[in-house]
């Protein structure tokens, strides 16, 4: 059998959907608890830590360690232990506090620097927006090439706009600031993002467990706005044409992780990738 996904090509329907499946693989490659124990501020689990980090933490006085994990009993002291932490070199500092929480809608119970969040295993929340323009010729997606002396995946393509909600901010707020920060899109512009998906993954990366939850939006762009680098994170922007996006993801690793799964959710709702692919699609994307 063979599927049309893309106009003026055919492949094989296996092809079709391994191109989009290796993505989703790849960012649920972890398997929890695996080597790691459990990290606990109070009773509530909010993290899994390897082994080897475990001893590392049985060091400090704030932290007791048992047949059952690695305990925090104070939240408040948090900040402190992982600044001495990653003085003593075990993650990058990335000067941006997080809220850790044990459900995405409980309390805060405590702060913890972005780089050492895949050290303590703990959920990030981030937000992507697709930014979509309507022509006569159809859909078309602006893209974004990340700096080349970014930390994480530099020069790979990305969202007009995507990043992690930082302690205190709602995943809403944070896409405002975002859009102004990384694409110069007034917040008049950005507050039309409409919330779409929400996708969760758990994947092995090379700086540690990345548990991720993105707030996933579209915001459908004039025909004449021109996205403009403000922060520095981004290299260029360019309006592709939906098809080329498609075969990007499908064929090559060229997006940033995550983008990839935003991206298929996208392809999903636009009701270009349709029967039995889109069901299993969907049944991944969905864990």
């Amino acid at each position: 059998m063979q599927t049309s996904g893309l106009k003026g090509e055919a492949v094989t329907d296996q092809v079709f959907l391994d191109g989009y499946l290796r993505h989703i693989r790849a960012c649920n490659n972890a398997r929890l608890p695996g080597d790691r124990v459990a990290f606990r501020i109070g009773a509530a689990l909010v993290g899994w830590v390897k082994r080897a980090f475990a001893a590392k933490l049985a060091g400090c006085p704030e932290i007791h360690v048992d047949a059952n994990g690695v305990t925090l009993a104070d939240g408040s002291a948090l900040p402190a232990l992982s600044r001495r932490l990653s003085d003593s070199g075990c993650y990058r500092w990335r000067r941006e506090a997080f809220d850790i929480r044990a459900e995405p809608d409980g309390p805060v119970l405590a702060l913890l620097d972005r780089g050492a969040l895949p050290s303590f295993g703990v959920e990030a929340v981030g937000v992507h927006v697709n930014g979509l323009v309507r022509r006569s010729d159809g859909l078309h997606v602006w893209i974004a090439r990340r700096a080349a002396d970014k930390l994480l995946d530099p020069g790979k393509l990305d969202h007009i706009v995507a990043g992690g909600v930082p302690a205190g901010l709602t995943a809403a707020e944070t896409l405002v600031k975002e859009a102004a920060e990384e694409a110069a899109i007034p917040a008049s512009l950005a507050g039309q993002a409409v919330p779409v998906a929400m996708i969760s993954y758990a994947m092995e990366r090379p700086e540690g467990l990345r548990r991720d939850r993105l707030h996933c939006y579209d915001l459908e762009l004039p025909e004449d706005f021109q996205p403009t680098a403000v922060d520095g994170e981004v290299e260029a922007f360019e309006l592709w044409p939906i098809a080329r996006v498609m075969r990007t993801v499908r064929d090559t690793d060229d997006f940033k992780f995550n983008v990839n799964l935003v991206l298929i959710d996208l392809f999903l709702r636009q009701g270009m990738i349709d029967g039995e692919a889109a069901a299993a699609l969907r049944e991944r994307l969905a864990g």
